[in-house]
């Protein structure tokens, strides 16, 4: 895909998926903008980093943004599991404020650059435990079931100005943020197995989805939430 000529700003693209499509983006010619609490030293040259975290004031952000904004990617997320029981108020409201209202704020900041793009991709990460149930998975499956419905409902409210808005909804990946539920040998396995295609998921199987879903390949897709979870969210082989 060719992202020449094009401006990406990526939310979070400092480690895990949001570094994987840093560096596949910049190897398509796009010009990144990346948004996060750190840099990355993988980054390719000419990465723009705009200092921030999504949990504080980012009102910086619109100020670091370029004139015309062709995408934005939001690679914020958490893995918060423990029964339900053991969650407190504060579990439920830090997972909605990092997953939802950082995403919506984010989207607010970059709305002018965006529009005058005249044609643009926003694309949200969620998780196939939005709309699977999973045991221990209440916060997080709430806050990404809101931003689920946040993208459907700007997708039809930015479609005059032609902006999609999509969500792409992995399955268990191979990140830091995993870290802990893939620190063994028999977790990865047993992870594994828990999928239909028989393997965890890579950051590049979710960094070359969005990529599609930035791209004018896909000019025709809006309001779509796509699984990309090895079969996870629709497929029961045993």
């Amino acid at each position: 895909m060719d992202f020449k000529g094009k401006n990406i700003l990526v939310v979070g693209g400092s480690s895990g998926i949001g570094l994987s499509l840093v560096k596949l983006l910049a190897s398509q010619g796009a010009q990144l903008y990346n948004a996060s609490r750190t840099q990355s030293d993988e980054w390719p040259k000419g990465v723009i980093h705009i200092p921030v975290d999504v949990l504080s004031d980012i009102s910086v952000l619109s100020e670091n943004l370029p004139e015309n904004l062709h995408g934005l990617v939001y690679a914020v997320g958490s893995i918060n599991l423990k029964p339900f029981s053991r969650y407190t108020e504060e579990d439920f409201i830090n997972d909605y404020k990092l997953n939802v209202f950082g995403a919506a704020r984010c989207i607010q900041l970059a709305y002018k650059a965006l529009r005058n793009a005249a044609g643009a991709s926003i694309v949200l990460l969620s998780s196939v435990a939005a709309r699977t149930g999973m045991p221990y998975h209440a916060s997080i499956a709430a806050a990404k079931g809101g931003l689920e419905s946040l993208a459907l409902s700007l997708a039809a409210e930015f479609a005059a100005q032609n902006i999609r808005v999509n969500v792409i909804a992995p399955s268990l990946t191979d990140t830091p943020l995993a870290g802990n539920l893939l620190s063994t040998t028999e977790k990865r396995e047993a992870s594994a197995k828990r999928h239909p295609l028989g393997r965890i998921g890579k950051p590049e199987d979710i960094s070359s989805s969005i990529s599609f879903l930035l791209s004018d390949d896909s000019a025709w897709v809006s309001g779509q939430v796509l699984g990309v979870d090895g079969g996870m969210g629709n497929l029961k082989t045993s």
